[in-house]
């Protein structure tokens, strides 16, 4: 559990919207640690916003570019003065770049090491980690496929239904 290292944060930035990022207000709140959360104009009035302790509008033509400027929100973070930022899903939160530059000033990113996210982002060289380790795999194929031919006769091997990822 991260509860020990979660109690050193007094001011978590969430940079994410909605759903999650009620979810975590909410977790935050029950840790007794303040919410900070940044918002495009679009959702200034939603409950994430209203709820959190402190706000900040990034202001963006497209309005989800709000949540994709990674100089915009580890400014944020510094304004607001917070110890660490969650990403939610989505948006910076598999950006390896985001967490090197969070790291650069010394705020916490709450989620896995850019390393791990670099690593996860390629499918066939997570996969390989994953062998290499001995960790249990679904079935697939360990190379890339460019062929329909080869992706036919595999789904055939494993059996219907199949997903392709690219």
């Amino acid at each position: 559990m991260f509860l020990p290292m979660a109690m050193a944060f007094k001011r978590v930035l969430i940079a994410n919207r909605g759903e999650i990022a009620l979810r975590i207000l909410r977790t935050l709140r029950d840790l007794g640690i303040e919410a900070a959360i940044i918002h495009g104009r679009e959702d200034r009035l939603s409950l994430p916003v209203r709820l959190a302790d402190i706000a900040m509008e990034i202001v963006r033509s497209n309005p989800l570019d709000s949540y994709l400027d990674i100089e915009a929100v580890v400014q944020a973070a510094k304004d607001l003065e917070c110890d660490a930022v969650h990403p939610g899903y989505g948006f910076l939160a598999e950006n390896a770049a985001f967490v090197h530059r969070l790291e650069e000033e010394g705020i916490t990113f709450i989620g896995p090491a850019a390393e791990v996210i670099t690593l996860l982002g390629d499918k066939i060289e997570a996969r390989a980690a994953m062998e290499a380790a001995g960790l249990p795999t679904a079935k697939g194929s360990s190379e890339p496929i460019s062929e329909a031919s080869v992706a036919a006769e595999l789904a055939e091997d494993i059996g219907y239904p199949v997903i392709i990822k690219a």
